[in-house]
């Protein structure tokens, strides 16, 4: 199974959760990320961040959703709510889900306030991603009203609850 994590910049949370998913990972099961206006280049935060965590960085690289190296089977948008942000609509066919993160790379403040707003969003996507992973993917897979279903929960249980407006 393909899982696309999708932003507008693919700079910062689709790659966390990109790295983060295919560190976890069961065999068969992989992910990759992009965005709708991709800037290019991965923010430096999460790359430092990922390696801190002692998650791989290799080949990660900001990309548009025109040059996915697969189509995907699951299409989740990690756009932030909170600041009224607007998430891309992926064009192809994919189940998809939303599990809103608030963007560190507009964090302001001291260097621990930002660093602070990227632990943060990988925490978040940790604790979702953790989650996803626990599920009996072999069963869901076969019923993708159940497994979109259980997207959307891990949406609400991990993302909105978790980040009030």
């Amino acid at each position: 199974m393909n899982i696309l994590f999708l932003c507008t910049e693919n700079s910062c949370r689709s790659i966390l959760a990109e790295a983060i998913f295919n560190h976890l990972a069961p065999k068969g099961w992989q992910a990759m990320s992009a965005g709708s206006k991709p800037v290019g280049q991965v923010h430096p935060r999460s790359l430092a961040l990922l390696e801190c965590e002692g998650i791989a960085t290799e080949g990660l690289y900001s990309k548009s959703w025109d040059n996915l190296p697969a189509a995907p089977d699951i299409v989740i948008t990690v756009c932030g709510n909170a600041a009224g942000e607007i998430c891309p609509t992926y064009p192809g066919p994919a189940l998809r889900a939303h599990w809103g993160v608030d963007d560190p790379a507009e964090a302001t403040g001291t260097e621990e306030e930002i660093n602070a707003a990227f632990r943060r969003a990988y925490q978040s996507l940790l604790e979702g991603i953790e989650t996803f992973l626990s599920l009996p993917l072999d069963d869901l897979t076969k019923n993708p009203s159940a497994l979109r279903a259980k997207l959307d929960y891990i949406g609400i249980l991990k993302f909105k609850l978790s980040h009030p407006k």
